[in-house]
């Protein structure tokens, strides 16, 4: 079970934070995109994944040639509101990576499992 420390630690580095805001936002999204909103590296960016898995806030899927990443279902309640309060007052200070995602060129197409 995900604790309190465990989830703020998480989203005390700005990436981390950003990523799975991001995901909240728009269900669910690969290494690519992320790489495209928050322009950085691949590395960077699955290294975060990772640890935000490892602590059990996200969930991957593969697809083809592409990994995917959710929030966890079996969150506590307490957690996702923690998220969803958090995306809906901070909008502007995630907007520019949204856009970069909106705007993103070659996003991959979803298929239903």
């Amino acid at each position: 079970m995900l604790s309190p420390s465990e989830l703020f630690k998480c989203l005390s580095d700005e990436t981390r934070a950003r990523a799975t805001l991001l995901i909240a936002e728009h269900g669910e999204l690969c290494v690519c995109e992320l790489m495209c909103a928050l322009e950085d590296s691949q590395p960077k960016i699955s290294r975060h994944l990772a640890l935000l898995r490892s602590t059990g806030l996200l969930l991957d899927r593969r697809q083809g040639q592409w990994v995917y990443y959710r929030l966890n279902p079996e969150l506590p309640a307490w957690a996702v509101e923690v998220l969803k309060v958090t995306l809906q007052a901070n909008a502007d200070w995630l907007a520019i990576n949204s856009t970069r995602l909106c705007n993103m060129d070659g996003r991959p197409v979803r298929a239903c499992c």
